[in-house]
């Protein structure tokens, strides 16, 4: 090996494979003669600076000045895109010429490596910030809950659990127009994520259902005359407003039970939007929904 090979090797050491063990690192192959090459660069540098704070780096190796690494790399055409990670070539990206082409694969390759970057560090911080502010909603604190989710999404902007928590605090709180003109002005980006989903249909759930001061004359209603079905309706939908997911299960499954088709199956929809606020996942939910299907089923 010539000691101008060397140094190539020590350059590429230093720019590419060093970066690489813990950062994402694109290769581009190219030359200044290579019409495609330049089309091209631009695309890779804009995907590449969009991406620097989840751990993309870029590094271009000119194949005319560094034709011993490009000969190492059996690089027989150019552009020539690869993706490395710790030192080893992990994808070929060559045949992404577009923005969104390379994206698409970025992301897959974001997931699957435990790539360190800036954002990943955010994400970390602030992933106990979110559970004290679920916490205080669980807790039925909705105002501590808003200033928490407030003040983290100054911190993470971008965070779609930060703009849910957020909304779900105001909708706890009875701010429903407040919570209306949040969600009407995220990002479309961040309004597409589950998480929103779950606000909106905590948000559309409230106005279904707003709150009632007192539920005792509904109480009284339900004891005095059991089947009429609209006013355990009425006491469900109260029951959910004050936050008693468990009497509001009860009640809507007692409608279902006693006609399950009653008013176009009201009871059913309006239960199933509280599973969503509540969460799919939750376990609260799973035995809600055994039960649901017992009477439907059984």
């Amino acid at each position: 090996m010539s000691p101008a090979e060397k140094d190539a090797v020590e350059s590429f050491r230093r720019d590419v494979v060093e970066p690489s063990m813990t950062k994402l690192v694109i290769i581009d192959f190219w030359a200044e003669w290579c019409g495609p090459c330049k089309a091209l660069g631009p695309t890779l540098e804009k995907v590449a600076a969009d991406y620097a704070d989840k751990g993309i780096v870029l590094a271009k190796v000119d194949t005319d000045k560094n034709q011993f690494i490009a000969a190492q790399f059996q690089i027989k055409s150019i552009p020539t895109v690869y993706a490395m990670f710790q030192g080893q070539l992990v994808a070929d990206m060559t045949s992404a010429r577009t923005d969104s082409q390379l994206r698409v694969i970025l992301d897959q390759l974001l997931k699957q490596l435990p790539i360190e970057s800036e954002a990943n560090e955010a994400v970390a911080e602030i992933e106990p910030l979110i559970a004290m502010g679920e916490e205080a909603l669980a807790d039925g604190d909705g105002e501590r809950a808003i200033s928490i989710f407030r003040q983290i999404a100054e911190m993470a902007p971008d965070h779609p659990q930060v703009h849910a928590g957020f909304v779900r605090a105001l909708v706890a709180t009875g701010q429903l127009d407040e919570a209306t003109d949040w969600l009407a002005n995220l990002d479309p980006a961040i309004a597409k994520d589950p998480a929103i989903h779950r606000a909106k249909a905590a948000l559309a759930l409230a106005q279904s259902a707003p709150a009632v001061d007192d539920l005792s004359p509904l109480i009284a209603a339900v004891q005095a005359n059991p089947d009429d079905l609209a006013a355990r309706f009425a006491l469900a939908n109260g029951q959910m407003a004050a936050n008693d997911r468990d009497a509001a299960a009860d009640t809507f499954l007692g409608i279902i039970a006693a006609e399950r088709d009653w008013n176009e199956g009201a009871a059913r929809a309006q239960l199933l939007k509280l599973f969503e606020v509540v969460g799919l996942e939750d376990p609260w939910v799973s035995g809600q929904r055994r039960r649901l299907s017992a009477i439907l089923f059984g």
